[in-house]
């Protein structure tokens, strides 16, 4: 299907194709097995200016939006979910500080950002995971210093990134208004990482715990003013989520071409399983799956890089379905290789276990029909008016 891109969308996809092929293909096996982090990509990448696609011009960047930043993951996605994820990851850590940081923040966090240093996210807690007002890292005001006690979990680039962006409860009594984002640095006293996970998927990503402990933070790395944690975390969640519907998309089409090549190669019965009219109604399904869940994601993306205000709903929406797409395409795909599906010499086994998350994080799928179903209840009272 043609999405009319410009020359310049043209290139970026090329380019990330490109690194994709070439450079995240031949080690994807070896990294999801041994998890290993892509520090080595990571760098060509940055080295591609690629990092800089979500960052303003005026801090390094080139200046593009969601709708860029959606081609690369899913292009990157299409080869390792793991792997894309460190790019992706970084930027869920770096939208707050283009959306909320004073000048001060954003000249000195962006320009490097743009060169490829890593970002990353922090809410999750062992409590907290949909339920992102329920925060028991705190954050004490002590003159011109915030002390944080408390530990996040599950944070992807933890560990790894060398910048975080950390909500933190500044206020319990307040509920919603009672959390402060923070821009924290690696290395810092006080801030040191726990456990890595060992998980089903994802697997060359890292995910860690972050620990504080009577952690120092000047006042001036409040991003927006106290009490705004919780409005920056919807937004980001908001302007990322096409992100992760992108990276659903990447995977969904990799299982996909790997069934269609696979179906023309595997004889049964004397002839192409893709002679097969089941074979053929499983890659019809797939291919459609994709290319609507590829329509929603870039008009998504599109009308955040308008300037629209209110995005919740298409937000929510195209992360919902692209990431069942996900699911369904790769447990076809592994139905379409039988039994060699099952084995980790065919990619699709890998593909099957990173899709998973996609349901999962920056909210659940059940989350994600909340979100939509007040926003529809929203607009129907708008009408009414």
């Amino acid at each position: 299907m043609e999405y009319f891109l410009t020359d310049e969308q043209k290139m970026i996809k090329e380019l990330a194709r490109k690194i994709a092929e070439e450079k995240i293909l031949p080690k994807r096996a070896e990294y999801d097995e041994n998890e290993i982090f892509p520090h080595d990509i990571v760098k060509v990448l940055a080295d591609s200016d690629l990092f800089g696609v979500f960052v303003p011009e005026n801090y390094g960047g080139l200046g593009y939006g969601v709708f860029e930043l959606c081609l690369v993951i899913e292009e990157l996605s299409r080869v390792c979910g793991g792997i894309a994820l460190s790019y992706a990851g970084t930027a869920l850590g770096t939208f707050p500080i283009v959306l909320f940081g004073n000048e001060e923040q954003k000249n000195k966090y962006l320009p490097h950002i743009a060169k490829g240093r890593i970002a990353a996210f922090a809410v999750t807690e062992s409590g907290s995971g949909s339920d992102i007002t329920n925060l028991n890292t705190t954050a004490k005001k002590d003159g011109d210093w915030y002390i944080l006690n408390g530990t996040k979990q599950w944070i992807t680039n933890g560990g790894e990134a060398e910048t975080y962006v950390v909500i933190a409860s500044t206020d319990k009594s307040k509920g919603a208004r009672g959390s402060t984002a923070f821009i924290i640095e690696k290395g810092w006293d006080g801030f040191e990482f726990g456990k890595k996970e060992k998980k089903l998927g994802i697997r060359a990503s890292a995910t860690r715990e972050l620990v504080f402990t009577n952690c120092k933070v000047p006042k001036e790395n409040v991003l927006g003013r106290e009490g705004m944690g919780f409005l920056i975390t919807i937004k980001n969640f908001d302007t990322s989520r096409p992100g992760v519907a992108s990276q659903a998309l990447g995977i969904a089409q990799g299982a996909y071409e790997a069934a269609l090549e696979y179906s023309h190669q595997r004889k049964q019965f004397g002839q192409p399983i893709s002679s097969f009219q089941a074979i053929q109604h499983m890659l019809a399904d797939m291919a459609t799956q994709i290319e609507a869940a590829r329509t929603l994601i870039y008009q998504t993306a599109k009308t955040i890089d308008s300037g629209a205000k209110n995005y919740s709903k298409e937000s929510a929406m195209c992360k919902l379905f692209a990431s069942d797409v996900a699911m369904k395409v790769t447990t076809d795909a592994i139905q379409v290789f039988g039994g060699y599906g099952y084995m980790k010499d065919y990619p699709v086994e890998k593909m099957f276990r990173d899709a998973k998350i996609t349901q999962i994080y920056e909210g659940t799928n059940q989350i994600q029909k909340n979100v939509i179903g007040i926003e529809l209840i929203k607009e129907l009272a708008k009408k009414k008016k």
